[in-house]
């Protein structure tokens, strides 16, 4: 008996904060929130809900700010080979404990890597979110080639390949290796 009024009390408590959820997002309401929602059980729609509302009033700000104090880099053609790798290693750290995920790098040597931080990445601005389990995933590949050739499994490059009927770079292995945190 118990047991059931504690679930009751529950899914009121989930029902409440579901309806609060909702006036809040009022304001940024569009269809496709129902659209998205419509198949969820209270609780992840919950969790979806507040966490469209962070997003909505998170700031956008360069990711350089979203360190204290900001994180500024010195030039890659200001740095040697060594000082480079370590710095890059710090700075790839320090993205990473802002929940910032660095993805297909290995192609990249790592002044190549240490560049499109410096020049893409930190200038860029992007919405400072804070969602548990959620994280700014920065795909370091610019061209569809580069993913093709050394990215995309056999079956996207089958997909790609049928949808665009063109022949495909071959398939190769990165060069640079790397274990970065979050992959």
């Amino acid at each position: 008996m118990r047991e059931t009024r504690r679930q009751t009390i529950d899914e009121v408590e989930l029902m409440l904060a579901n309806a609060r959820l909702r006036d809040e997002l009022e304001p940024y309401r569009d269809e496709s929130i129902e659209s998205s929602i419509n198949r969820m059980s209270l609780q992840a729609e919950n969790e979806y809900l507040a966490s469209m509302l962070a997003w909505e009033r998170a700031p956008a700000l360069p990711i350089s700010d979203w360190f204290a104090p900001p994180l500024h880099l010195l030039p890659p053609d200001a740095l040697g080979d060594s000082q480079l790798s370590h710095r890059l290693k710090k700075t790839i750290q320090k993205l990473y404990s802002k929940h910032i995920v660095l993805r297909c790098t290995d192609h990249l040597c790592d002044r190549e890597l240490y560049t499109i931080i410096y020049r893409d990445i930190l200038p860029c601005c992007e919405k400072k979110v804070d969602v548990p389990g959620k994280a700014l995933e920065w795909m370091c590949v610019e061209d569809t080639e580069t993913w093709l050739r050394f990215y995309a499994t056999p079956v996207e490059r089958r997909r790609y390949q049928e949808e665009f009927d063109c022949e495909l770079p071959p398939s190769e292995t990165p060069k640079h290796r790397r274990q970065l945190p979050g992959n």
